[in-house]
Parts: structure tokens; C-alpha cells; sequence
């Protein structure tokens, strides 16, 4: 990672930055299967390019190539897809168990089961088919007529489940090489097509305005049933078993609220409406899977283009320029980086293992213990997340669930990232100085001026923001950063050809299949809580506590929001978040993008809150620390954070929403407030360590400054300069008794 025989000023610290991590269950192909594999998932990306563009093969050069989708395609055979191409990818990538080697031999004779099962997915996907010439022959269809009620549930449906539920529990337990694909999880890829295939067929016939009625085809609910299974199955591949254990409460929750008391209790519902209902835009195809299919995956595209050009590797080797000189540097280099990579990085986790892999050891080795310097990485990777202008991809999220245009909640974001980083940074910093920590020396570092003479590197994000800010659409403004991307390329070592962009095409393709798979399993949540309505009765439970206390039902929502987001990747802990607990706060007088910032900002940090810390863990893996230890360390690094929530629900001009004079006096205070938290949790002020009475004080100080109005302020501002006196004057000692000498008494 260093190397230090490089003239100074060529210093690299940080190579390897953009290379995505590999996950322990995704294969190693083979150089044939590799071919294979990367060529579909270019074809995968480089389809979403064409289709948000409304590129057409036809319109170009007149020539018509049969089975070519027309583009622009309709909006949910889009997003069916979509969908359907990232599960066959992802079934082909990761393994659904662990993979033969030394200690476990092949299980041959599952293979051969394997192959058997393709028969019965092979034949669903071909009727699927026959219903396509039906239709297009004129019958008209129905969920009526006995017959096609026959076809779709013994010709269509029992076929298609058999072989979904058979492949699913034989991935399980059969092993494969890993450079090898298993029989198993290539039926599930054609399960996948067999419902697309079908439910594109069917959304083409009046049938689709029956989605949820008793005159919807069983067929329907039966495609929808598979569908979902082969959703959670690839959500526990990718993502783990915290989302998939919330979804199938979920599910479970449909069919037993019946018999639930007070809130919870909802209608009875057969589950063939149910499932009807569940695969259409109110519940997979819904939000999530609309925002996943369009900005998600352009902007990984984006990200792609850029990890190719090395930018990724560049802006770890400027924030150590800049910062690493600094008392503790490697700790402040992880908070700039981390702000730098969150603005192309789309995960918490993933932020840590680019840039923890390098600063994590560097802190290390300036004196941090093992446990901080993975805390501080995971802590600063997860304000990645609230980053502008992609924010983890939550500010699509949140511009389609709101119907808030893209551009103005990017620019309300800017201050809470301002304090969030301040927070970490501040943080950092004292702890730092309390163990008396010095900075990297200057022949260990990159030199600032050779840095900035590559500056040019950030040409596309800022053609993005310029874009978006100029009226383009999100789309269009993507497309332009991508392309910009690509050419900037060009006055670096790592220039794109025709090779690399089909590279990064592949790459994104890759990156985009954890992301699209969890959104289309938040998509069951958002569905299942939108056909139950439990979401607006826990409005009303908020409305009840509000009248006891606004602020008690604000920390019960923050609470909620911390809980559901606990295990899960931060765009699924928003979905849900913003569906169960932001319309409450809306009825409470909130405004709504004070409600769904605050909702995102806590399912953000449910990345470092014990006892479920996906940041932290991953942070934990590569500092060898334990992992709960870890978490609760960035939990009390990330402390100060927590606050910043409510500093905007009091005062909404830390979302730029007021005059020029109210918005800098705003993010004034919030710093000054932000730094007294942070100086009372670490218990360093101003120069020297603080006794625990002016922890205390700091504390109390800085809950004035989150109010905003000027006489809180004023209040906040005058602890603080009485504090900082008694410090300067009465030097007291930190860790002497709480008592004020008293001099010249004779």
C-alpha cells in the first residue's frame, strides 16, 4: 500500500482504493465463464443506459433485431426487468452455501437434482410464453374462465414454485468449486425470467387493473409468490438475514393481524389477493424498485466510471495531503476521504472496507487502539451516507417518495453533512489531543501541490451538481457526469478505451445487484405496510404521545427509525422508515422534508448503533477488534451526530430553508453546539482535559444551542465563555475532586 521509493513529491499512499471488495460467497470464474458472466453484466448496465435514455437500435440505423425490447420500455415491464436481470445475475454470482474445498467435497449427486429441476422451471417459462401467443392471438384473458384458472395454476404456477422452492433449499445445502456455477441457482435465474415473462404478459391485458380484486389470475398471485421467495433467498446472499427476517415478519404479519390487539389488529385478507397486490407499484415495483432502476443504477454506472479513472484512489491520496499532517492525521484523512468517497460510494460497509483498508492501520500505528480506529473509520464512512449529491442514493428515495424535487433536497443537505463530519471530526480531534498523538511526517505523505495539479479529477461531480442545479434532469445530468467521467480519463494514466468502459459497464453491472435486490426487498415491507394501513395507525399512536410531549414522540421516532434500520443497508432502512414512522411526524405539524431528513438521517446512523452495526463490523474485520466493542465506540464517536436531528427539527434553517443571515447564523450555532457535545463526551476543552461537573455544563450548553433561537444561543454561548474561564483561570484537575480552591480567605 505505500511505497517509498517514489520521489516525494509522486508520494501514493492509497492504491487499490477503487477495487471492489470481494464478498465470501461470490464465485471466481473461470477464464471462459468469466467471458460469460462479464458480458451480461455489461450488456445488464449498459441496457439501463439505453433504456433512461430512450436510445433506440431501430431509430439509429432503421434495422429491426428481433427480441430487442423497444425503448422507451413501459414503466413496470421496466422495472420487471430490472428486477428479473439482477436476480439472474445475482443467482449466478453468489453462492447460496459455502463452497467445496478442502475439508468439503462437491456434492455431485445434487447437481444431477439440480439439472432435474430445470425441467419444471424450463416448462413454466415456456407457458409463460404460450400465454404471450394467446393473448397476442386475441383471447381475451380472465380469472374467471375454469380453463385458463386450470393452465395458469397447474400449467404455469405449480411447476414454477416446485422448482423455486426445490432450487432454493438445494442451494442450501449443495456445494460447488467456487469458480464453477451450480445447477441449482441456474434454475433460479430461470424462475426469475419465467415470472417476469409472465407478469409482463399479463400487466399487458386488462388484468392489470384487477391487482388486488377477487377477479385477479391466480396466475398472478402464484408469480408473485415465487417472485417474492426468489427476492428474500438473493437478500440473504447479498445482505444477510436481518432484512430478510424483517421482511417474512412482515408477510407473517398480513395473515395474523386478524387476531392482533389494539394498532396491529388489520382486516383478513386471502393471500391470493394479497400476492396479487404485492408484485405491482405498490409494493416491489413500487418506490424503491423505481428509484433503483433508474437513479440507483445510473449513478453505479457513475461510480464505475470513476473507480476505472482511479478517483477513488485520488481522493484518499488528497484528504491525506491535506489533513494527514494534522495531531492524529490518519483518523482526520478517514473523515475527509470517507466524506469524499460517500459522494460515489453507495453503502456504509462499503465506504469502510475502500478507505478503512488504508487509514485503519495508519491509525493504528499513530497510537490509536485497535477498537477507535476502526470506530472512527465506521463512524465517518456512514456520513457517506449523507453526503451530497448522491447521499447513498437515499435522496432518490426520498425525492420519489415525496415528490420533492432531487436538486433541492441535495442542497438542504449540505448542513447536516456539515455537522455530522464536524461532529466526527471534533471527536477525532480531542481524542487525539488527550492521548497526545502527533501527525504523519511529511516524507509519508502525498504532497499537497501534486495532488492539486490533478484536481481536474473532480471535473465530473462538479458537471453533475452544475447539471442538476441548471434544470437537467437527474438522468440526463448522470448520463453527462458519466460521459464526463470517461473523458477526463483521458488526462490520466488510466485512460478509457473501448475495454475499460465495457469494464466499468461489467463492474457496475456487479455493484448493482446487492442494491437493486434490497430495494425490491424493501418493496415488500413498503407493500405489505401500505395494503394493511399499519403505518397510518402508528401515525395516530404518534399523535396520541405528541399530546403528552412533541419531544417524546420524536424520540419515539427515532427510536423506530434507529430499530428498523438495524441490520439493514441504509436505502432499505429508509424505505421502511419513511412509510412506518415520517407520515406520523407529518400529521404532528412537521414539515416534510424536516420529517423524512430526520427518518434518514437516524436510519444512517443505525449503521454504528449496537447491537446490529453493519459499519462497524465491517470496520471490526479489518481492525481485528471485537465487533461489539467496536460498535459501541463508534456509537460514542458518532454521539454527537444523534443531535443534529432535532437541531433542524427546532430550526428548519439548517435545511436552507430561511434568509441568507437566519441559514449562516444556523449552521454558526449548530457548529459551536456541535463542538461543546463533542468536547463534553470526550472531555477535552479549549487545551486541556475537563472535570466531569464541566462535562456536564459543556453538555447542558451545548442542548441550548439546539433550540436556535437567539436567547437559547445566547444562553449556550455565555455557559461556554464562563466554562472556558473557570478553565483558565482555576485550572482545575480532571481528575482531582470537584472543588474550587479559594485563595487569600486570610
Amino acid at each position: 500500500m505505500v511505497d517509498e521509493t517514489k520521489a516525494d513529491d509522486t508520494l501514493i499512499l492509497a492504491e487499490g482504493v477503487d477495487e471492489e471488495p470481494v464478498e465470501s460467497n461470490r464465485r471466481l470464474f473461470g477464464p471462459r465463464l468469466y467471458l460469460v458472466v462479464a458480458a451480461l453484466a455489461a450488456i445488464y448496465a449498459g441496457f439501463h443506459i439505453a433504456a433512461l435514455n430512450g436510445l433506440s437500435i431501430m431509430r439509429w440505423t432503421g434495422i429491426s433485431i428481433p427480441f430487442l425490447p423497444r425503448l422507451p420500455m413501459e414503466t413496470w415491464n421496466f422495472r420487471i426487468v430490472h428486477v428479473a436481470g439482477a436476480l439472474a445475475l445475482g443467482f449466478v454470482m453468489f453462492a447460496g452455501a459455502a463452497f467445496a474445498g478442502a475439508d468439503r467435497r462437491e456434492t455431485r449427486a445434487l447437481e444431477m437434482v439440480g439439472w432435474a429441476l430445470m425441467l419444471p422451471a424450463v416448462f413454466a417459462l415456456a407457458v409463460a410464453f404460450w400465454f404471450a401467443t394467446l393473448i397476442s392471438g386475441g383471447v381475451m384473458w380472465n380469472g374467471i374462465d375454469p380453463v385458463i384458472r386450470f393452465r395458469e395454476t397447474w400449467l404455469y404456477g405449480a411447476p414454477l414454485l416446485f422448482a423455486t422452492v426445490g432450487a432454493i433449499v438445494l442451494s442450501w445445502i449443495h456445494r460447488r468449486d467456487r469458480s464453477q456455477t451450480a445447477a441449482p441457482d441456474l434454475v433460479l435465474a430461470v424462475c426469475g425470467f419465467a415470472v417476469a415473462a409472465y407478469l409482463i404478459t399479463i400487466f399487458g391485458t386488462l388484468m392489470r387493473n384487477s391487482t388486488g380484486t377477487p377477479f385477479a389470475p391466480i396466475g398472478m398471485s402464484l408469480a408473485a409468490v415465487a417472485g417474492t421467495l426468489l427476492i428474500l433467498e438473493l437478500t440473504r446472499r447479498v445482505a444477510g438475514m436481518a432484512l430478510v427476517v424483517i421482511a417474512f415478519v412482515f408477510l407473517a404479519y398480513v395473515f395474523v393481524a386478524p387476531w392482533l390487539p389494539g394498532f396491529l389488529e388489520a382486516p383478513r385478507v386471502t393471500w391470493q389477493r394479497f400476492f396479487s397486490q404485492i408484485y405491482t407499484d405498490v409494493g416491489i415495483l413500487g418506490p424503491t424498485t423505481a428509484v433503483s432502476s433508474t437513479y440507483i443504477i445510473l449513478f453505479i454506472i457513475f461510480a464505475a466510471f470513476l473507480q476505472a479513472s482511479k478517483v477513488g484512489d485520488y481522493f484518499v491520496n488528497f484528504a491525506f495531503a491535506l489533513a494527514g499532517r494534522s495531531r492524529g492525521g490518519p483518523a482526520k484523512v478517514a473523515v475527509f476521504a470517507s466524506g469524499l468517497m460517500g459522494m460515489i460510494n453507495g453503502t456504509s460497509a462499503g465506504n469502510v472496507v475502500a478507505t478503512g483498508s488504508l487509514t485503519i492501520p495508519l491509525m493504528k500505528k499513530v497510537g490509536y487502539h485497535k477498537k477507535t480506529a476502526g470506530a472512527i473509520e465506521a463512524a465517518a464512512s456512514t456520513g457517506g451516507q449523507i453526503m451530497p449529491p448522491i447521499m447513498g442514493a437515499g435522496a432518490f428515495i426520498m425525492a420519489e417518495v415525496t415528490g420533492i424535487p432531487y436538486t433541492e433536497i441535495a442542497f438542504a443537505a449540505i448542513i447536516p453533512a456539515i455537522l455530522y463530519f464536524a461532529s466526527i471530526y471534533f471527536m477525532v480531534d480531542f481524542e487525539a489531543a488527550k492521548l497526545g498523538m502527533r501527525g504523519m511526517r511529511d516524507d509519508e505523505l502525498p504532497k499537497l501541490p501534486a495532488m492539486l495539479k490533478r484536481v481536474f479529477l473532480f471535473i465530473p461531480i462538479v458537471i453533475l451538481i452544475a447539471a442538476l442545479f441548471m434544470g437537467y434532469s437527474v438522468i440526463r445530468a448522470g448520463t453527462l457526469a458519466t460521459a464526463a467521467a470517461a473523458m477526463v480519463s483521458w488526462l490520466t494514466p488510466y485512460r478509457m478505451g473501448l475495454r475499460s468502459i465495457v469494464k466499468a459497464l461489467e463492474l457496475a453491472g456487479i455493484m448493482s445487484i446487492q442494491i437493486i435486490v434490497v430495494c425490491a426487498c424493501a418493496g415488500i415491507i413498503v407493500g405489505v405496510i401500505s395494503l394493511t394501513g399499519v403505518g397510518a395507525r402508528f401515525s395516530s399512536l404518534l399523535l396520541g404521545l405528541a399530546e403528552a410531549s412533541q419531544l417524546l414522540a420524536m424520540v419515539f421516532a427515532m427510536l423506530i427509525a434507529i430499530l428498523l434500520g438495524m441490520g439493514m443497508p441504509t436505502t432499505a432502512a429508509y424505505a421502511v422508515a419513511a412509510s412506518v414512522v415520517a407520515p406520523g411526524l407529518v400529521q404532528l405539524g412537521v414539515p416534510l422534508l424536516t420529517a423524512h431528513f430526520f427518518v434518514f438521517y437516524f436510519a444512517v446512523v443505525s449503521a454504528i448503533t449496537p447491537p446490529v452495526a453493519l459499519a462497524s463490523y465491517a470496520a471490526a474485520g479489518i481492525s481485528g477488534a471485537n465487533a461489539m466493542e467496536t460498535s459501541v465506540a463508534s456509537f460514542k464517536i458518532g454521539i454527537a451526530a444523534f443531535i443534529v436531528p432535532f437541531m433542524f427539527f427546532y430550526n428548519s434553517a439548517l435545511l436552507m430553508d430561511g434568509g441568507t443571515i437566519e441559514i449562516v447564523r444556523a449552521l454558526a450555532t449548530a457548529v459551536v453546539g456541535v463542538f461543546l457535545l463533542s468536547a463534553a463526551v470526550q472531555g477535552w476543552f479549549l487545551g486541556g482535559r475537563a472535570p466531569w461537573y464541566m462535562r456536564v455544563l459543556l453538555a447542558v450548553a451545548a442542548l441550548f444551542m439546539i433550540e436556535g433561537g437567539l436567547l437559547t444561543d445566547a444562553i449556550g454561548v455565555g455557559l461556554a465563555a464562563a466554562i472556558f474561564a473557570i478553565q483558565k483561570v482555576l485550572r482545575p484537575r480532571a481528575d482531582g475532586p470537584a472543588t474550587i480552591p479559594v485563595r487569600g480567605a486570610d
